[in-house]
């Protein structure tokens, strides 16, 4: 059974950093793709970045792009997401997810497997 673990929210200041985690476990990975998704208070889950396990290949939002990280270990089946110069707007409970499609997608429909969720709250 597949199931996916996040970690590393908490609270920063504007400009701060952080480091979300995603321990995935129940199966082989190597022809997945892993996304990272959002949720703020009263708004829909927004995608934020993506990668395609088997290249590295990475994909973002534009609203993430240049901030934002996504990155996997192989050995350790985990995927980060770095998050600098982080913003009040970037505030919400991030998601990390796991979709059979091997080419990452944008749309939460596409991944069939999602962990509980981590907060980030970014102070102004």
């Amino acid at each position: 059974q597949v199931q996916l673990v996040e970690s590393g929210g908490g609270l920063v200041q504007a400009g701060g950093s952080l480091r979300l985690s995603c321990a995935a476990s129940g199966r082989t990975f190597t022809t997945y793709s892993m996304g990272w998704f959002r949720q703020a208070p009263g708004k829909e889950r927004d995608f934020v970045a993506a990668i395609r396990w088997s290249s590295g290949s990475t994909y973002y939002s534009d609203s993430v792009k240049g901030r934002f990280t996504i990155s996997r270990d192989n050995a350790k089946n985990t995927v980060f997401l770095q998050m600098n110069s982080l913003k009040p707007e970037d505030t919400a409970v991030y998601y990390c997810a796991a979709s059979r499609f091997s080419i990452p997608t944008m749309s939460s429909n596409d991944y069939g497997y999602w962990g509980q969720g981590t907060q980030v709250t970014v102070s102004s």
